[in-house]
């Protein structure tokens, strides 16, 4: 792409249009907040977008502010539409691509601007304006470095067919169990990043397309950076042309190629942590990583057998007090159960340094599913004595510890990889 630049004013500053397309000799100061509306084929929803769009903004955002509308190689008059609202306001810039794709869009606008905040929205504006401001306010005072609407948060209303809710939430679950994603809604339209953070992750970002959402923000998730989320009221737009298909089919691959490159290790993640979130410290004043994790593998295997011995013994004396009353299965299933949640509640705290209630019962939930894996492996040992016949309690009592032993190994290692994920 070329550049073209205008000529500012005493005390304004412009930036370069992308599209090399002058469309206004108008100089446009440098705003607070750039609103990016990515359209492709639009010409009969556009126009009323941006004025709904600008007319709120001129109205209750308190900071300058650009709307750049971002033609994606539309082949009808979007881009002629978008040209005469630059045109018509001074707020309002045109950008054309070459090529299709969100991702691609949101890449070449967000890259090229001068904003202290970059934003997104879709164009049919399903989400509802009010929640711009509570979106944009955290990365302005420097509070969060990324902000998402979520249609999945507490307190959010959403209209929108069962079709498209049980996919949503299948699509996030699946981002919880794969790359262990802490954020609600990956794919609400409706999302904003500070400049300088865009700028150091964009490069890292691969997708051209609708999985771009989901890769910046596992990127930054994974380099510590806080991601504030916002509960959106937003209303399902009827008239939507998304491929839900081959964008679900894109989405995994893409996942899949993320999950890869996290594993092997070759993204800066590190570095980007280093200079953009410098360390936190928890309540005993230690360095902690992006999760609150205090590094140092010996002192959390150490304080880690510690809490599994108290458990172990907590385990025992549950079990012997339940066995003769519920039998033997149930007594097991109880026992574990309790000392499980007490089991992550103590490494939670303890173990991996991680204190409040954020993630709490998330913390939970993946412990229980932990804790299935525990269940399967003493269940089996109980099966296998009862097949052998008569067992004296003492063995019996032997052989849960060891098995539980063998749970313990494999817990140690989800806990520290999974559940709290701790930096190496």
């Amino acid at each position: 792409m070329t550049a073209i630049e205008t000529t500012a004013g005493p005390g304004e500053v412009t930036r370069p249009n992308p599209a090399g397309r002058p469309y206004s000799n108008q100089p446009v100061p440098v705003p607070a907040l750039d609103v990016v509306v990515p359209v492709y084929n639009e010409e009969a929803g556009l126009e009323p977008c941006i004025e709904r769009l600008h007319a709120y903004l001129s109205a209750h955002f308190p900071y300058r502010f650009r709307i750049t509308v971002a033609d994606n190689a539309s082949v009808d008059s979007t881009f002629d539409i978008a040209t005469q609202l630059a045109a018509r306001y001074r707020e309002v810039e045109a950008v054309h691509l070459e090529q299709k794709g969100r991702g691609r869009a949101l890449r070449a606008v967000w890259s090229a601007s001068d904003a202290t905040v970059l934003a997104y929205m879709d164009v049919d504006l399903s989400t509802d304006l009010t929640a711009l401001l509570p979106l944009v306010a955290p990365l302005l005072s420097g509070h969060s470095e990324l902000a998402i609407g979520s249609r999945l948060a507490r307190g959010s209303r959403v209209v929108r067919g069962a079709k498209r809710e049980v996919i949503s939430r299948c699509y996030n679950l699946i981002l919880r169990g794969t790359l262990a994603a802490g954020f609600t809604d990956a794919q609400c339209g409706f999302k904003a990043i500070r400049g300088d953070v865009a700028k150091r992750l964009l490069p890292l970002v691969e997708d051209t397309g609708w999985f771009f959402d989901t890769e910046l923000l596992v990127l930054a998730e994974r380099s510590g950076l806080r991601i504030h989320e916002v509960p959106v009221d937003w209303v399902d737009d009827p008239d939507s042309r998304v491929d839900i298909v081959a964008t679900a089919t894109a989405d995994l691959k893409g996942v899949a190629r993320v999950a890869r490159a996290l594993t092997s290790g070759e993204l800066p993640l590190a570095d980007i942590r280093a200079e953009l979130r410098p360390a936190r410290t928890g309540e005993t004043g230690r360095a902690l990583d992006p999760d609150g994790v205090p590094p140092g593998l010996t002192g959390q295997l150490i304080r880690f057998a510690t809490v599994g011995l108290v458990s172990t013994l907590a385990y025992v004396v549950l079990y012997a007090l339940l066995r003769d009353g519920i039998g033997a299965q149930a007594a097991n299933l109880v026992a574990l159960l309790v000392t499980t949640v007490g089991n992550t509640a103590a490494n939670r705290s303890l173990t991996f340094g991680v204190h409040g209630p954020h993630r709490w019962w998330r913390h939970q939930f993946q412990g229980l599913a932990v804790f299935a894996l525990t269940l399967l492996l003493t269940s089996g040992a109980l099966a296998l004595m009862g097949s052998a016949g008569s067992v004296h309690h003492v063995v019996e009592v032997v052989v849960l510890v060891l098995a539980s032993l063998l749970a313990t190994a494999l817990r140690f290692t989800l806990l520290r990889t999974w559940v709290f994920r701790a930096h190496r």
